[in-house]
């Protein structure tokens, strides 16, 4: 729980919010991120995220219960890595306002005080001023550059690797 918003995992119900938020929100995802645009690909994205290496969270605004953003902590290895891959995004109208910080604090302690993780790492396109920027004020420190890492939008990106491990 943050000040202004609650963390919670999506659930069915969400389906037609989430896909609203998402559609109105093309423009300012671009080339960053591929979110489910419609109610079978959500169906898919719950499905996935319902297995054991993986985890989401929707960042909801305690004062209306309005979709502010997500954040999924995928591919979880336990062991003796005990890591993960973060991914996050705002809807339309919710960035640029703290909510997705207090989002990101959030699952963070979650994923370090509940799933026991030890390291998050999340890859973040180098003209991503925007999500750098969030990272950077969550304590996510840069440790390296992987070129041509993730195909997006029909072509291989170079990105940043930042991460932050548990204290």
């Amino acid at each position: 729980m943050g000040n202004r918003i609650a963390i919670r995992t999506p659930t069915p119900q969400d389906g037609r919010s989430f896909v609203a938020a998402v559609k109105a929100s093309t423009r300012l995802h671009r080339s960053w991120v591929a979110p489910p645009s419609t109610p079978g690909q959500f169906a898919a994205y719950l499905e996935r995220m319902s297995l054991p290496e993986n985890a989401a969270f929707l960042v909801c605004r305690n004062d209306n219960g309005q979709l502010a953003g997500v954040v999924n902590i995928t591919n979880i290895v336990r062991g003796v890595f005990r890591s993960g891959y973060l991914g996050y995004y705002a809807f339309a109208g919710q960035e640029r306002q703290g909510f997705m910080r207090e989002g990101l604090r959030a699952v963070t302690r979650h994923a370090f005080n509940r799933l026991g993780l030890h390291r998050l790492e999340a890859s973040i396109q180098p003209g991503n001023a925007a999500s750098i920027a969030l990272a950077r004020s969550c304590g996510f420190a840069k440790e390296g550059y992987s070129p041509r890492y993730l195909k997006l939008g029909g072509r291989w990106r170079d990105h940043e690797r930042w991460a932050i491990l548990a204290p």
